[in-house]
């Protein structure tokens, strides 16, 4: 039995996703990065619309991002796909994870929000699951279990935690690590979201890692006045450049490129986002994706 707690083994591949981890076994070796502009003209009037009932947590571009983005993973099943110890598997579940500081401060406190995406959520769940998690993420003190479990190891000597955290790893490395010790590890998410707007910088690039199983990572930076290219004319319009770091060993080119334009289409045909995730698309928005 090759499943994981996490994934399934797929057996029936191509060769050459076969070799390709062997190849190249490490996935900070095969990681593809793409940079795309999204127009928020739609999406910012979706916004209003949505936060003129005055909500205690309003809707905003980030909820609307994670949920574009873990509807197109839902929809592109090779998205949530994973190489580990050389073998391929598909996720049992979607799932997103990001970092949530505490305290805007030098000395504040980081801690970790983990979301498990059900089949039928919209932006709503996603607003209220985060909305949820944050209320209690924000409580002074507060730490998740992953950071609480590094914690302890933090106040061990060294020649005692050294080995323990080299045993953990090479658990981890063989697919061996117990589920408790993962369970709120973003790495071990279908994608990781840095939100890098929220604290004032542009657009970056954001490696993958070799420990975990995720093969995505997306990079939001600061909204503002950007240029589109329309009739061989620029218009400047309110925009987000969002920064995709994938490996590239999961799926071919052409297959990130349609997810990609299937994200996009998502966020600027916002009304989508209040469509169940797993929803197929109309014979007329797949023409739209050609």
């Amino acid at each position: 039995m090759r499943d994981r707690f996490d994934g399934t083994y797929i057996k029936n591949i191509d060769s050459m996703h076969y070799i390709m981890p062997f190849m190249f076994p490490d996935r900070c070796d095969n990681q593809a990065f793409f940079t795309f502009k999204i127009d928020l003209s739609n999406l910012n009037e979706y916004l209003r619309k949505k936060n003129q009932m005055d909500p205690e947590y309003k809707y905003n571009l980030f909820q609307c991002i994670i949920t574009a983005t873990l509807k197109t993973i839902t929809l592109r099943s090779k998205l949530s796909m994973f190489i580990h110890n050389r073998k391929m598997y598909q996720r049992n579940e979607v799932s997103a994870a990001f970092t949530v500081k505490q305290e805007f401060k030098d000395d504040g406190g980081e801690v970790l929000a983990f979301l498990h995406a059900k089949p039928d959520w919209t932006v709503d769940d996603v607003h209220n699951e985060i909305k949820r998690q944050l209320k209690k993420l924000k409580q002074k003190g507060y730490a998740d279990a992953s950071t609480s479990f590094m914690d302890k190891f933090n106040k061990l000597p060294k020649w005692i935690s050294g080995p323990i955290v080299s045993f953990i790893c090479y658990l981890e490395k063989k697919g061996r690590i117990p589920k408790a010790l993962v369970e709120t590890d973003p790495y071990h998410s279908s994608v990781v979201f840095a939100n890098l707007g929220s604290i004032g910088l542009p657009n970056g690039y954001h490696h993958l890692t070799n420990w975990g199983t995720t093969s995505l990572f997306v990079l939001i930076g600061s909204a503002g006045k950007l240029p589109f290219f329309e009739n061989e004319t620029v218009q400047f319009r309110d925009g987000v450049e969002i920064g995709f770091t994938v490996d590239e060993r999961i799926a071919d080119g052409f297959y990130f490129s349609k997810s990609i334009k299937m994200l996009t289409m998502f966020l600027e045909n916002p009304e989508l986002l209040d469509r169940p995730m797993n929803e197929k698309l109309s014979d007329e928005l797949w023409e739209k994706l050609k």
